[in-house]
């Protein structure tokens, strides 16, 4: 402990704050110093303590003072600690806490944990040698009067530095944030160009081109983008713009529900529609009301609320019965079966599996078994 010097706690000029540590208790040696819980900061010069309570009681160690150090781990009623090995006292040194130790190694106690972190940066700082590269200034002898007013201001000065370095920095990251993004936006513009040029080749060439490939020129769209994607600034608002936004979600959305069996999860459909638009991105108010005016536009889709509340979206022609019967085909085939394993089996969701399970159920074709082992679906053979 003798090592340690009076310090105003501010930073020097070239001095920068690593880490700092609530909860910290100095040990001289194996000894309890006569000091409180503190805050302990590492910089890239020096080792800082400060009193939690007294702001006052502050004192500093270059850590050019240090040998090695290592950790201490935890016991029962111990906190973990970090023990430092130092270098002789200097001939040179500043007044401290202590005149004389018999020890030539302290210990940080952490009571709040942090040590982990702490012990990492100090290694990276011990390892880096930072304070040989940029030297701080002097150190000012702590007095009263002008010497201490002096030793105020450089501290400040730092404090000031740093401040400004950071503004400039941040600056610059703002900067090159928006460079990047107006980047983006150009490609995503080129990408949407390109798109329209082939959605307007296979109108030209309706004739021409085989229905599997109309399929799948369409499919590479939906992958690149919606190439004329309905916005509030294209069609203005209100129902005009969801009459537009539904029929476009109904050309949008015939492939992939054929593809899953003819439904949906509404939130599946929200993320494959933003997906498809790029930054024209959709509101989950507006996906909604669109897809309410399926059925009144007479598009081969409709909006379906289960009693749970779960929205899905399903195609005109997906028969009720045929769900029903798949889910009582499957269920008498396994014996029994949970929303999880029906999913597996057809390749839906667990939520769409698990509501055409309850649907089966309300229709008196399946009853379920419902325990701490969760719930679980037979044929009803009563």
């Amino acid at each position: 402990m003798d090592r340690f010097s009076w310090s105003n706690g501010l930073l020097e000029i070239n001095e920068t704050l690593v880490i700092q540590q609530r909860g910290v208790r100095l040990y001289d040696g194996d000894d309890k110093a006569k000091l409180d819980l503190g805050v302990t900061l590492l910089s890239t010069h020096r080792l800082i303590w400060r009193d939690i309570k007294n702001h006052e009681c502050c004192i500093a160690m270059p850590l050019s003072q240090i040998i090695f150090f290592e950790e201490q781990a935890a016991g029962i009623g111990k906190s973990a600690k970090i023990v430092i090995h130092l270098h002789p006292v200097p001939a040179n040194k500043e007044p401290g806490p202590y005149q004389y130790s018999k020890y030539s190694y302290i210990k940080l106690s952490f009571k709040e944990h942090g040590q982990i972190e702490f012990y990492r940066r100090l290694t990276e700082e011990m390892t880096k040698k930072r304070w040989e590269n940029t030297p701080v200034s002097q150190p000012i002898p702590t007095g009263t009067g002008s010497q201490a007013g002096k030793t105020r201001a450089v501290g400040i000065v730092g404090i000031e530095r740093k401040i400004e370095e950071k503004r400039k920095e941040t600056d610059k990251n703002i900067s090159e944030a928006f460079e990047d993004l107006s980047k983006l936006m150009v490609k995503a513009k080129e990408m949407v160009e390109l798109s329209r040029s082939i959605a307007n080749k296979i109108k030209d060439k309706q004739g021409d081109i085989t229905e599997d490939e109309t399929i799948r020129f369409k499919a590479y769209l939906l992958s690149m983008g919606i190439a004329n994607p309905v916005t509030r600034e294209t069609h203005g608002s209100g129902t005009h713009y969801h009459l537009q936004l539904a029929k476009q979600l109904g050309d949008m959305l015939q492939a992939p529900l054929e593809e899953r069996g003819g439904m949906m999860a509404l939130t599946e459909v929200y993320c494959l529609v933003n997906r498809a638009r790029g930054m024209e991105l959709l509101s989950p108010e507006d996906l909604v009301n669109a897809c309410k005016m399926f059925e009144s536009l007479k598009l081969p889709l409709r909006l379906r609320v289960f009693d749970s509340g779960v929205m899905v979206v399903q195609l005109q022609s997906h028969s009720e019965e045929e769900m029903i019967a798949s889910a009582l085909d499957n269920v008498s085939e396994k014996g029994s079966l949970t929303a999880e394993e029906f999913a597996k089996l057809l390749g839906l969701s667990v939520l769409l599996s698990k509501e055409r399970l309850l649907l089966a159920e309300k229709m008196g074709h399946l009853c379920r078994d419902d325990s701490v082992e969760g719930l679980r679906f037979y044929p009803n053979l009563f």
